[in-house]
């Protein structure tokens, strides 16, 4: 049996995900992970894939876009608090965040983040402005 847990938005980032976005880490089960990520005003993040995990993302705060390909579909979605959508498996992400305000978002990653060398970096339809 899984013992209860229960936490608070850390104040400070946990640590700095692949794509160069602010991670904050919440809680996770066996089936998946929550984490709540940041992406500065004006910034764009690296594009990259996922080798294993897939992700629900829930804008909380902020605009912005966000790119996805997946093999002959691609599009552009803007993002605006509210908004939910996928990342399946192997799809070519990339997203950025309004010159004016920060985009944050809650996911949950199932499994959970399995850690180093999970994303791999791919050519997106911005240049990155993080590292």
């Amino acid at each position: 049996m899984t013992a209860f847990a229960t936490t608070s938005l850390p104040l400070h980032p946990t640590v700095v995900a692949p794509d160069g976005s602010d991670v904050r880490v919440l809680l996770g089960l066996p089936g998946g992970s929550m984490a709540h990520f940041e992406l500065g005003a004006g910034k764009v993040a690296r594009a990259v894939v996922h080798r294993t995990v897939e992700e629900v993302w829930y804008v909380v705060a902020g605009r912005g876009d966000m790119w996805r390909r997946q093999g002959d579909r691609e599009e552009v979605v803007a993002l605006a608090p509210g908004l939910c959508l996928t990342i399946p498996v192997g799809t070519h992400f990339q997203f950025r965040a309004s010159a004016s305000d920060p985009v944050s978002a809650v996911a949950i990653t199932m499994p959970p983040w399995p850690g180093e060398g999970e994303a791999v970096f791919v050519a997106g339809p911005w240049a990155p402005s993080v590292t």
